[in-house]
C-alpha cells in the first residue's frame, strides 16, 4: 500500500509547528510509519537552500524558482521514496506556501507557479493539507515574541495579509483536499477537530 502525504500550511505563527510532532504521533500510535520533513529544506541540499532563502536578499523569481528547486530535490530524495516504502509523509509546508508567499505575498503570476508546479511534481499532490489559519494581527503577535526573525517573518503586516487571503482562495479553489483549521483558538479545540479529520485518512 502507498503511503499517504499530509501537509501543514499557514501564515508564520499560526501554530503548525505545535501540531505537527502531534500529529506525527497520533498517526504512529495507529501503526503508520511517519516520516516527518519540512520545506524550504527535507535533504542536505534543501537546507543549505532554506539558509540561503531565509536569509539572502534576492529577486522575487530566484526566491520561487529556489523554492522549486529545494522541493524537486524533496520529492525525489523522501517524499517518493518514503510513500512507496508505504510511510505517511508529514511535511511543514508545501506548494500551497509557494502560491501564498511568492504568489500572493511577492506577486509572481499564478500562470509561471503553475508551470513550475506541473514541471516540478509531476502531478504529485498532497492527500491532505491541513491549513491554520489566523488573522495577520495575530500572526505579527505571536511573531513578536521571537527575537530572531528570518526575512519571511520580518515582512509587513500588509504582506501577510496578502499571503492569507492567497492561501484562503487556494483552499477555496480545492476543498477536498484543504481543510481550513482556525488556530486562533485554545490547543485543545485545535487538536480535538484535527483528530475528526484526520479520522477521514487514517
Amino acid at each position: 500500500m502507498p503511503g499517504k502525504f499530509i501537509t501543514l500550511e499557514g501564515l508564520d505563527g499560526a501554530g503548525k509547528s505545535t501540531h505537527l510532532a502531534w500529529i506525527a504521533d497520533w498517526l504512529r500510535v495507529r501503526g503508520h510509519q511517519v516520516v516527518v520533513t519540512r520545506e524550504p529544506g527535507g535533504t542536505p541540499l534543501g537546507e543549505m537552500l532554506r539558509d540561503l532563502l531565509l536569509s539572502q536578499p534576492m529577486h522575487r523569481e530566484t526566491e520561487t524558482l529556489l523554492m522549486f528547486a529545494a522541493r524537486r530535490e524533496h520529492i525525489d530524495k523522501v517524499i517518493l521514496p518514503a510513500m512507496e516504502k508505504g510511510h505517511w509523509v508529514v511535511c511543514d509546508r508545501f506548494t500551497d506556501a509557494t502560491f501564498a508567499y511568492q504568489g500572493g505575498g511577492r506577486g509572481i503570476p499564478l500562470a509561471k507557479l503553475e508551470v513550475l508546479e506541473q514541471w516540478v511534481q509531476d502531478g504529485l499532490e498532497p492527500d491532505l493539507t491541513l491549513l491554520f489559519d489566523v488573522s495577520p494581527e495575530v500572526s505579527e503577535a505571536r511573531l513578536a515574541l521571537n527575537p530572531t526573525r528570518d526575512r519571511f517573518e520580518q515582512e509587513k503586516r500588509d504582506f501577510f495579509a496578502r499571503v492569507r487571503e492567497a492561501y484562503l482562495v487556494r483552499a477555496q479553489a480545492h476543498p477536498q483536499r484543504i481543510r481550513v483549521v482556525d488556530s486562533s483558538r485554545a490547543i485543545a479545540a485545535i487538536r480535538a477537530e484535527l483528530e475528526t479529520i484526520l479520522k477521514e485518512l487514517a
